[in-house]
């Protein structure tokens, strides 16, 4: 067995330490997205059906694509003074607590829930509940859902679907399996709305979002024989389109989708920050290629952050992917 199926946490642990805390922090990562925030939500909104103080920490305020899923409002960067010294602080999709930002305040290790589906999960928690054969870090958290016993109503089935569909594009990526479909499907029937997630998650695109589509494709670079395509997008891009970061979150699909391509790449140079995304079509391990570059994820989808100029950027991370394969 290794290591990290050793420091894993059972189900019933889990549990048994949700039922024992008094108070709990939903913590969502930077840059949220439907996995990270829905599943947080989710778990929480069960928590408080049983009695439990539940509070919301986000550093980044909630995307404009995900302020309709119930109990979004409460989500906010500032907590309570008087949280109780026992208070369980629940990580959802990250693979480190760093990733949740530095305006996250000083937590022991013992008040730390770490929930993921990441092969690259650093068990940082006291308890770490990572499945990475599930889709998402909201199917992940379905199991502890059925152990609680909460009933799966509208609002907590509406934050689970987001977390599938999000993480399956919308049911086409390959970890789309027939039990996420049978899960989807139960959802659904407890009232959970795909329509509204489709048309907020994935069709209600602002025009600015549009217009700086059509720049990052203008900037559109095809290599190795066609296999691997990269683009960028950075301050200017944004100013003159009138985009912003959230209007980047499904671009680097668009990258992979052309004819032939394999891997794909959007580096994303703005807000003082740069960071890359990477797609797979299952040939090449983008999580190894990002891990190597101190970043992380999932075979067919990770990112990193890169300390350096554009140009390095594009010259280390296709090194990486040379490394696996391309």
């Amino acid at each position: 067995m290794i290591e990290s199926e050793l420091r894993n946490s059972t189900t019933a642990q889990v549990v048994a330490e949700l039922q024992r805390r008094p108070a709990f922090v939903m913590v969502s990562h930077v840059k949220p997205d439907g996995d990270t925030l829905g599943a947080g939500l989710a778990l929480g909104i069960a928590l408080k059906r049983l009695g439990k103080p539940v509070y919301y920490f986000q550093q980044d305020p909630v995307p404009r694509n995900l302020r309709f899923l119930a109990d979004a409002q409460f989500v906010s960067r500032d907590l309570p003074p008087d949280l109780p010294p026992d208070t369980l602080y629940v990580f959802c999709d990250m693979s480190d607590f760093t990733r949740a930002g530095e305006f996250l305040p000083k937590i022991e290790r013992e008040n730390m829930l770490d929930i993921d589906h990441h092969l690259g999960n650093s068990h940082f928690g006291a308890f770490n509940y990572v499945i990475p054969t599930e889709c998402s870090t909201g199917t992940t958290v379905m199991h502890l859902l059925r152990e609680l016993n909460v009933e799966i109503d509208r609002d907590i089935a509406t934050c689970i679907l987001t977390t599938i569909m999000t993480d399956t594009g919308g049911f086409m990526h390959s970890n789309t399996t027939p039990e996420v479909l049978e899960l989807s499907a139960q959802l659904i029937r407890a009232g959970a709305d795909k329509e509204e997630i489709t048309e907020e998650i994935f069709a209600n695109k602002r025009i600015a979002a549009t217009r700086l589509l059509g720049r990052v494709i203008d900037a559109m670079v095809f290599a190795h024989d066609g296999r691997y395509c990269y683009s960028y997008v950075d301050d200017r891009m944004l100013a003159e389109t009138g985009g912003d970061g959230e209007d980047t979150e499904d671009v680097v699909n668009v990258l992979r989708s052309q004819e032939n391509v394999e891997v794909a790449a959007l580096f994303k140079a703005y807000d003082g920050e740069l960071r890359v995304s990477l797609r797979s079509n299952g040939r090449i391990n983008v999580q190894a290629a990002a891990a190597s570059l101190g970043g992380g994820g999932h075979f067919r989808a990770s990112g990193l952050t890169f300390e350096g100029s554009l140009t390095d950027a594009f010259r280390a991370v296709e090194a990486a992917l040379v490394a696996e394969g391309l």
